[in-house]
């Protein structure tokens, strides 16, 4: 199978999701500790000039390709791709691995209900925390690294294309805090609760694929 079965597994979800709890309950006690976290690094990366420029155009470039808009498109196109080649099932795993934690990070911003930076941009309504940028395109390059990467033959090219997936992921993360469009907690946030949800979406292929390739008839000839 593409993903398989790994003892850890549940070690890293328990890390990742106490982590994540952890830092909505300071949220939502207004942590000191939080508040100057968050100072300290959107200082370092959020840009206090509103005007446009080549740096703001970029930021902005990237954030649009990692909007939860185009989050379904690039998965969309993923399925596509991974049904071609007969990978049926894993091309399913793919559509209800983004758009389920897309669900869990909404369900989380209406209860933590943190608003955002007041220097946000007018498009950028709802709650700040987690991201929803992040935590969508963070679930788009999981899905690409583990079943769409380990299809390439050359070691090298799988490779580069995971480590460019990762400084994506961070350099968007960088552009919602620079773009005021989120507490840079919000960005970390996305991070762990995508982790959190990337095992336990493995467990449950490793769990049902063999199951569904058994007995749902449109997939039978699907590879897993």
């Amino acid at each position: 199978m593409l993903i398989e079965p790994d003892r850890n597994r549940w070690k890293r979800f328990a890390v990742s999701g106490i982590l994540f709890i952890v830092l909505a309950a300071m949220i939502l006690d207004n942590s000191m500790i939080l508040q100057i976290l968050d100072s300290t690094f959107q200082s370092l990366f959020a840009n206090p000039d509103q005007k446009a420029g080549a740096m703001r155009s970029l930021m902005t470039l990237i954030s649009f390709i990692g909007s939860p808009k185009m989050d379904l498109l690039w998965t969309l196109l993923i399925a596509f791709f991974l049904w071609g080649f007969k990978l049926k099932i894993p091309a399913l795993w793919t559509i209800c691995t983004v758009v389920g934690g897309d669900v869990l990070g909404t369900i989380a911003k209406h209860i933590v209900k943190r608003s955002r930076p007041v220097q946000h941009m007018a498009k950028d309504n709802g709650y700040s925390f987690p991201s929803g940028h992040v935590l969508g395109f963070f679930l788009v390059a999981a899905v690409l690294i583990l079943v769409v990467v380990p299809l390439i033959r050359r070691r090298a090219v799988r490779d580069i294309i995971q480590v460019l997936l990762v400084l994506f992921v961070v350099v968007l993360a960088i552009s919602r805090v620079y773009l005021f469009a989120h507490y840079p907690i919000d960005t970390m946030g996305a991070m762990l609760l995508a982790y959190a949800w990337v095992q336990v979406a493995e467990w449950l292929y490793i769990s049902i694929a063999p199951r569904l390739k058994r007995s749902w008839r449109p997939v039978h000839n699907s590879l897993i």
